[in-house]
C-alpha cells in the first residue's frame, strides 16, 4: 500500500488498498503516520478507531479482496476520513440490541463523528465522517505552525532540519526555527525571556481552555 498527495493539497492524504482483515492494521499505521506531521497525533486514536470500523464493513459487505481507498483530509476544525468502494449499497444506522452481532460499527461512528453519511459515486460509494478537533483557534494554530516548520525546512536546507515526519524530528525542527526566532528578537532589541514566558502563558492558558 502506497499513499499519495492529490492535487498538492498540502492536508490530503490518498491510499488505495484491498479489503481484508489482514490490512487493518496497516491502515492504522498509515493513519498514525500521516496525521503525526499534521501536528493531529492526538487524534490518531480516534481516526483509527473509525477507518477500522469502515473498512471491517467493506470486507464485510462488498467482500475479502475488494478494491477500496481510504481519504484523509483536514478542514478547518476537523478530520474528514472517507473509505471508498465498489458497492453502491449505502449503510442504514438500524437499532442495534444488546444481543446484536453486527451494526455497532455505524452506532460506534454516529456517536464519535460530528457528523456523517454516505454518497453513491461513479465506481460504487463513500462513506464519510468528520471527527472534531480541538478548539477552532488551537487547531489554527497546529496548522500554521506545520506550515511554518515546513517552509523553514525548505529556507534552512535538510542538512540543518530532517524531515518533519517523526516526533524526534519534528522538536529538532522546532527549536532550530525558535533559536532564529530568539537570535532575531534580540536583534530587534526585544528580550527573548520576556517573549517566551509570554508564549508560555498564551500556551498554557488555550490548553487550560481546550480541556
Amino acid at each position: 500500500m502506497t499513499g499519495r498527495d492529490i492535487g498538492r493539497v498540502p492536508h490530503r492524504y490518498v491510499l488505495p488498498f484491498r479489503a481484508s482483515p489482514e490490512v487493518l492494521c496497516s491502515l492504522r499505521r498509515a493513519v498514525r503516520a500521516e496525521l503525526r506531521p499534521w501536528g493531529l497525533a492526538g487524534s490518531a486514536d480516534r481516526a483509527e478507531l473509525v477507518v477500522t470500523e469502515l473498512a471491517t464493513n467493506v470486507v464485510k459487505h462488498v467482500g475479502a479482496g475488494s478494491a477500496a481507498t481510504l481519504v484523509l483530509e483536514l478542514q478547518a476544525a476537523r478530520i474528514r476520513v472517507e473509505i471508498h468502494d465498489t458497492s453502491c449499497k449505502v449503510p442504514v444506522l438500524a437499532e442495534a440490541g444488546f444481543a446484536s452481532e453486527s451494526g455497532r460499527g455505524l452506532h460506534l461512528l454516529a456517536a464519535m463523528a460530528r457528523d456523517w453519511g454516505s454518497i453513491v459515486t461513479v465506481s460504487g460509494k463513500a462513506v464519510w465522517c468528520e471527527l472534531p478537533l480541538m478548539s477552532d483557534g488551537v487547531c489554527a494554530r497546529i496548522q500554521r505552525a506545520y506550515a511554518v516548520l515546513s517552509e523553514y525546512r525548505e529556507l534552512a536546507g535538510s542538512a540543518v532540519v530532517p524531515l518533519i515526519s517523526h516526533p524526534q524530528a519534528q522538536g529538532e525542527a522546532a527549536t532550530s526555527l525558535i533559536a532564529d526566532l530568539l537570535h532575531w528578537l534580540t536583534a530587534q532589541g526585544s528580550d527573548p525571556d520576556d517573549i517566551l514566558d509570554r508564549a508560555q502563558q498564551i500556551y498554557e492558558t488555550e490548553l487550560d481552555s481546550a480541556a
